[in-house]
């Protein structure tokens, strides 16, 4: 046992919920048995020693680590464990992680800190020095598809096409199986590296890239967003009419601000999805320029990936690839995502051809 762990591994490889699962096994009397009180509030998030932090913002900043650290450092309420989860330690800022690293270096000695990332290379040397590494891998096509089957009733045909699409996420598979827009969008996005003929094919396809992206960024907030707003206002009592409380504009200003960057946040996760989809497709012909009878991340496409693969170099494809890597790269530096999209999907055209 230690105080500071970091689970790492790919999106979809369930570092989040280990760490959770490790948080309730650590409350729980007989270590972790999935089904008493502590186990089941501390995975919800509703355990008074079991705290879960994932942020809706691009970063998580000084301030909430700061939050953060005064909470890890109340003794457990139960004698057991006080546990701290962060899902997005890979998004902590750089004064951020300075004072993550202080806690980590004096931990209290009841307080057991559980990272979560995509690498250990995500978070500074300074923090993954401190702390004792767990290596999660994506889980195989089987093993998801069999989930969907067994947890969610998902037709067996259905499931082990989203399973092999989301390349083992098991969220992306999910949301594949159960819901029809969400393959609609896939195929449009599949089907972009075909029409790149011209430049104003390619600027176009940027544009619709980040309306759809914004537009599905809306969808998921926009019910959170009302809510959120009618909260504050009862709470600043402005549902009584004409009445306006003290730092109230500033109260609500602050709260919209705070929804432009979930809102942000949530553009970026599906833009970044369109690039996983097509980092797959360009990945499946590769393989059909370089190693036949691979089999391919997007089965049921192999009609349009053989062709594709037939009529370009497998230079060009790596090109493609790496056009794909710089936008997210751009994205990162916080380019606006349009002019990064335009960037690739130039690239794209170029290699297609």
């Amino acid at each position: 046992m230690t105080h500071a762990w970091l689970f790492v591994g790919p999106p979809g490889s369930g570092r989040s919920n280990a760490a959770k699962a490790f948080a309730a096994a650590l409350q729980c009397p007989r270590g972790g048995c999935g089904t008493c009180n502590d186990c089941r509030t501390a995975r919800s998030g509703a355990h008074p020693d079991v705290t879960l932090l994932r942020t809706e913002k691009l970063s998580i900043g000084v301030d909430e680590v700061r939050d953060l650290v005064s909470r890890a450092n109340v003794a457990p309420m139960n004698g057991r464990w006080q546990a701290v989860v962060v899902e997005d330690a890979d998004r902590i800022t750089e004064r951020g992680a300075d004072a993550l690293l202080k806690a980590i270096e004096e931990p209290a000695p009841k307080t057991v800190w559980l990272l979560c990332a995509p690498s250990a290379d995500d978070v500074i040397v300074t923090i993954r020095s401190r702390c004792r590494e767990l290596r999660l891998v994506t889980p195989p096509v089987e093993a998801v598809a069999n989930l969907l089957v067994e947890r969610d009733g998902v037709h067996e045909g259905i499931a082990w096409y989203s399973a092999q699409a989301a390349q083992g996420h098991v969220g992306r598979a999910r949301a594949l199986a159960l819901n029809d827009e969400v393959r609609s969008r896939r195929m449009r996005v599949l089907a972009l590296p075909a029409k790149l003929n011209a430049l104003s094919d390619c600027l176009n396809a940027a544009a619709n890239l980040v309306e759809e992206a914004s537009a599905e960024a809306t969808a998921l907030t926009a019910d959170l967003d009302a809510r959120e707003m009618a909260d504050l206002q009862a709470a600043l009592g402005m549902a009584t009419r004409g009445a306006k409380a003290r730092g109230a504009q500033g109260a609500i200003k602050d709260l919209e601000e705070q929804q432009k960057i979930r809102v942000k946040r949530y553009q970026r996760d599906a833009i970044d999805r369109a690039l996983t989809e097509l980092t797959g497709w360009y990945r499946d012909v590769l393989a059909a320029q370089t190693a036949p009878g691979v089999r391919f991340v997007n089965s049921d496409l192999a009609d349009q990936i053989i062709p594709f693969a037939q009529r370009t170099r497998p230079e060009q494809t790596v090109r493609a690839i790496d056009a794909l890597l710089a936008c997210r790269q751009a994205l990162e530096r916080n380019v606006a995502p349009t002019l990064a999209l335009e960037a690739m999907l130039v690239e794209l055209g170029r290699a297609s051809h």
